[in-house]
């Protein structure tokens, strides 16, 4: 079992969100626990820059590790994401470019 609850499924964003929240012995269980599963790079690499940090003397932020929604990345604080509130697609462009007028 992860220190991060549903660590595998999570996308890159909320686990850099959630390993601020690790103490270096964490981090190297979560790192251990990637490399063995997923061995996904980009998770890996944002784990050793957080592990840099923690060696130079950053502290664990703390904070609640089941606030952030893994299919978002974002927190329950955030605003969803709406189709319905999209913006309306503008008319064609002309010959493929759009017109610029400079003023002056």
């Amino acid at each position: 079992m992860t220190p991060i609850p549903d660590f595998d499924h999570l996308p890159l964003p909320a686990v850099s969100h959630r390993i601020r929240a690790l103490d270096l012995a964490q981090l190297d269980e979560l790192m251990e626990h990637e490399q063995a599963h997923g061995n996904r790079l980009p998770v890996l690499e944002v784990m050793r820059s957080r592990r840099r940090e923690l060696e130079q003397g950053a502290t664990p932020s703390g904070g609640d590790q089941g606030d952030v929604h893994p299919e978002t990345g974002g927190t329950s604080h955030g605003s969803p994401v709406d189709p319905s509130s999209a913006a309306e697609p503008g008319p064609p462009d002309r010959h493929g470019l759009r017109q610029v007028t400079w003023g002056g």
